[in-house]
């Protein structure tokens, strides 16, 4: 219950204060939330899985929006941002829908 309520709350402030996003962050910050986004559906396994540990949570959750910018960042820095931009999405998506199956099939017993 209290996961919900924070997020009701996060995007409540979201939408009441609207904040812009820097020019120069607004590369990574696609690339962060696909990062972030499977530090949740890696956690969400682990809960289903019975394995789950909130230190290990927030550990992954910063360590892979943190390494994910590095990647883009040294990718820009070597002129090559777009193709690290989209090794580190088909990487992370890989690793989402891995995730999201073994959630369907504990969800569903399939």
């Amino acid at each position: 219950m209290i996961p919900i309520l924070g997020l009701a709350v996060g995007v409540l402030l979201g939408l009441l204060f609207d904040p812009t996003v820097p020019l120069w962050l607004q590369p990574y910050l696609p690339i962060a939330v696909v990062a972030a986004l499977d530090a949740v559906f890696g956690g969400l396994r682990a809960r289903l899985d019975g394995i789950f540990d909130a230190k290990v949570f927030v550990i992954s959750f910063v360590s892979n929006v943190v390494v994910a910018a590095l990647i883009v960042f040294l990718g820009d820095q070597l002129g090559v941002g777009a193709q690290l931009s989209t090794a580190v999405v088909v990487v992370l998506g890989i690793r989402i829908f891995g995730n999201a199956a073994a959630i369907r099939r504990h969800v569903f017993r399939a």
